[in-house]
């Protein structure tokens, strides 16, 4: 019997489902990449190994983004991270010219504007990373421990709005995350829904 040729346009939805589902999965080792940062350096994750990494999807015209950066929420977490000995990478994998895709020099603009402060942070205009990682969401935070293991997956927290007086009241998934690798524990919440504006792709 002949078998049926599938339609083109099947075909790419088929394709394109299966990237969508093709993603990291806690308790697994975070997939290594290279990316160029913005000062032109080019940095793997594997660089960090024996380092607590945080990574975080980024789209600084997101209304989401803007509430956790305005208030001083994420400032103060990268802050209080790096302090700590981790490494916090900003990812950015909008394509060029998506809401948010900033020129290096529009990015220390907006850095010095809301006191952020990181490791290392990336343009990802070809979406690679991002598809990697399966990164919905900006934010869409990630936490990996310094063997290497991905511990979260998920929001920064557990309301999903982008009303900044709804920090104080939600459970940060971040800052307990980081506090129980430090400590040795499992995560008490390893994966959550993210919420914010869908990567720009």
């Amino acid at each position: 019997m002949k078998l049926k040729r599938i339609p083109a346009i099947l075909a790419a939805g088929l394709f394109l489902a299966s990237i969508a589902t093709a993603r990291v999965e806690v308790g697994a080792s975070a997939p290594d990449f290279t990316l160029t940062d913005i000062d032109g350096n080019s940095r793997s994750l594997s660089d960090y190994r024996g380092k607590t990494v945080v990574l975080e999807w980024v789209n600084q015209e997101c209304p989401f983004v803007v509430k956790h950066y305005e208030s001083g929420n994420m400032p103060k977490l990268q802050a209080q991270a790096l302090a700590d000995g981790v490494v916090w990478l900003l990812i950015n994998s909008g394509h060029p010219g998506a809401q948010g895709d900033y020129s290096p020099e529009q990015v220390k603009a907006w850095q010095e504007r809301n006191s952020a402060s990181w490791t290392g942070y990336f343009r990802d205009q070809d979406g690679t990373v991002g598809r990697l990682y399966g990164a919905k969401t900006t934010p869409h935070m990630y936490v990996i421990t310094a063997d290497g293991t991905l511990v979260y997956n998920g929001a920064i927290d557990s309301i999903r709005s982008s009303n900044k007086a709804d920090i104080a009241k939600a459970e940060n998934y971040v800052t307990s995350a980081l506090a129980a690798v430090a400590k040795g524990e499992p995560v008490a919440t390893p994966t959550s829904q993210p919420y914010g504006c869908s990567v720009k792709y």
